[in-house]
Formats: C-alpha cells, sequence, structure tokens
C-alpha cells in the first residue's frame, strides 16, 4: 500500500513554487502618481480627484508628486526610468505624447518605447475667448477682422507647444488668417491679460477659464468640439462656423514604464477607470470643466496614433520648434 501511494505521488505534475503561490494582489503598497505640472492646475486636480478615491478603493496610499519642468518631459523620463511594476504611474496629455516629439529634435523620451498607455482620463476641450482689448460680436466676426487687419492679432497662450498654443495654430490655418503667438507661463497670466485687454483673443479650457467666463471678464466666442459644451450651451462649435476641422483639447491621460506587465497594467486600468466613473469624482470633474473619460490601453493608444498623425503634420508644416 505505502509502495502504491508513494508512485501515485510521484505521478503527480511537479508545480514551480512561485505557481503554487497565489499572485499578490494590485496594490500592495503605495503608488506614486508623477504629475509633471506644478500643483492647482487641471493636470494636477484630476490626479489628486481620482487618486484620492482610487486610495480608499484600493485599500493603498496614492501620493501624488508634482515634477514640473522641460515641458513635461522631466516628469516623463522619470517614470519611463522607473521600476515596471506599476507602483509609479505619470499623467502624461497630448504635449508629453504627441507634440514633444516633434516640437524638439532631441528629446531624452521616447512616447512610444519609453511608456505604455493605461487610459485617457478626461478630456480638456478649447475655447476660443476674447477680451475687451477687441470689439466682436462673435466668432465669425473675430475671424472677418483678423483676416481684414494687415498682421493680424496677437494672441495669447498657456504655452509654447501647449494644447492651448496648437489650438490657435490650427484655427489659423483653417480659416486662413495671420496671428502673432505670445505665449505665457500658463494659462492664468494669459487669461488675466486678455481680460485687462492687454491680449486680445486666447484659447483656454473650460477648467481655466470658467470663472473669467462667467464672470464676464472674457467673451466665449466658439468650442473646438465636436458639440456645444453642456456649461456654455449658447456657444457655437467650430463646425457649425464651417470650420469642422477646428477639434481640439488637452487630453490627459495615465501611462506607465514600457516593460509594465499586461496583467499590472489590466488591473491599474480597471481600478483607475472605476475610480473616475464614481458618481462623486465623475461629477467634480464635469464641474471643474473636464469631460471624464476612462477608456481601455488599446483605445488610448489608437487615439494616440490618431493625433499623432493629425498634430505632428500640424507642427512640421508650420516649423514650429522649442530647441
Amino acid at each position: 500500500m505505502m509502495r502504491l501511494l508513494v508512485a501515485a505521488l510521484l505521478a503527480l505534475p511537479v508545480l514551480p513554487v512561485a505557481a503554487q503561490q497565489a499572485a499578490p494582489s494590485f496594490p500592495n503598497k503605495s503608488i506614486r502618481w508623477v504629475v509633471p505640472y506644478a500643483a492647482g492646475g487641471g493636470s494636477d486636480f484630476l490626479a489628486r480627484t481620482i487618486g484620492q478615491t482610487w486610495s480608499t478603493q484600493a485599500g493603498q496610499p496614492v501620493l501624488v508628486d508634482n515634477k514640473p519642468g522641460g515641458n513635461t518631459a522631466l516628469g516623463a523620463v522619470e517614470v519611463a526610468h522607473a521600476a515596471a511594476d506599476g507602483y509609479t504611474v505619470l499623467s502624461a496629455d497630448n504635449g508629453t505624447l504627441v507634440f514633444n516629439p516633434v516640437l524638439y529634435k532631441s528629446l531624452n523620451y521616447s512616447p512610444t518605447k519609453d511608456l505604455a498607455p493605461v487610459t485617457l482620463m478626461g478630456r480638456f476641450p478649447m475655447i476660443l475667448v476674447a477680451g475687451p482689448g477687441i470689439t466682436v460680436k462673435d466668432a465669425r466676426d473675430f475671424i472677418a477682422q483678423a483676416k481684414a487687419k494687415a498682421g493680424g492679432f496677437n494672441y495669447g497662450s498657456a504655452g509654447a507647444g501647449s494644447p492651448h498654443h496648437l489650438a490657435m495654430e490650427l484655427l489659423k490655418k483653417e480659416a486662413g488668417i495671420e496671428m502673432v503667438h505670445a505665449p505665457y507661463r500658463g494659462a492664468a497670466p494669459a487669461l488675466a491679460d486678455v481680460a485687462g485687454g492687454q491680449i486680445p483673443v486666447m484659447m483656454v479650457d473650460l477648467a481655466a477659464g470658467a470663472g473669467f467666463i462667467k464672470g464676464g471678464k472674457v467673451k466665449a466666442l466658439a468650442v473646438a468640439n465636436a458639440t456645444r459644451l453642456p456649461q456654455l450651451p449658447d456657444v457655437p462649435t467650430f463646425a457649425e462656423l464651417g470650420y469642422r476641422n477646428v477639434e481640439a483639447a488637452a487630453l490627459v491621460g495615465m501611462v506607465v514604464p514600457a516593460n509594465t506587465p499586461a496583467a499590472t497594467i489590466g488591473a491599474i486600468n480597471q481600478q483607475v477607470v472605476a475610480a473616475i466613473n464614481d458618481p462623486a469624482v465623475h461629477k467634480r470633474l464635469v464641474d471643474f470643466g473636464v469631460e471624464p473619460v476612462g477608456n481601455t490601453p488599446a483605445q488610448f493608444a489608437e487615439l494616440l496614433k490618431s493625433e499623432s498623425g493629425k498634430w505632428q503634420k500640424l507642427i512640421r508644416d508650420l516649423n514650429i520648434t522649442l530647441d
């Protein structure tokens, strides 16, 4: 009987120790969330709002770490070189993932080789606004005046290479107008000068511009979105005005180091999307001026491919460089 028992045991398959043990659930320690902008902006708000609920749901701390600099390149490089275990994530916008590779002749990270998409968290649609420095009835009137003015108007932006800057360059191209770019260090100081009459117009996202628009300090002329914004139902889209290609938004997603295991990326995606879809989080984002998304890694990758084709061609055609 003993010989039979031993033979039966020897006939069983021998599994590696690791396979016999249940894989630890993710996360089992704190997560570092790198935001490549200073505290207080739209990307920072998005990370802290989603991160708080993610932390509660996952039962582990989610620590936001602001690393501004290099047009987001500083934070991107740091995450690209981090351990590919899912415990370091990056808020990455279209500047980080789409614009920078063609804005800079030399970039010390590759969005496609060094970083892997997790999800698009939210969209910040662009809005054309005018201040008291110009008298216009609507967007059509502005375009007509810009065409008639030699050299065109000046326009402000949140910075060279920002979505705000490139949205206006897209409008210039599609409408056939000339304008002179005046870059600022962030949307807030640019908006202050538009409201003060020093700069006539700019493109701005609702998160940054809502207070100025609702307070009557600047006038919203048109939105660079496929549909009207629910927060600005009386403001037409550029498509309604005959400029169907003028769609632009700051897209803020989450990425991780490129070699992060697919199962870990899947776990992060599931948890972050669940946090985005939490009713309280969803409402806070909408109230702030964000269009919440929360899609799959494959959908985010496909969007980035499409956005790269559109914006990188524009940047090259206009010969826009930052170095």
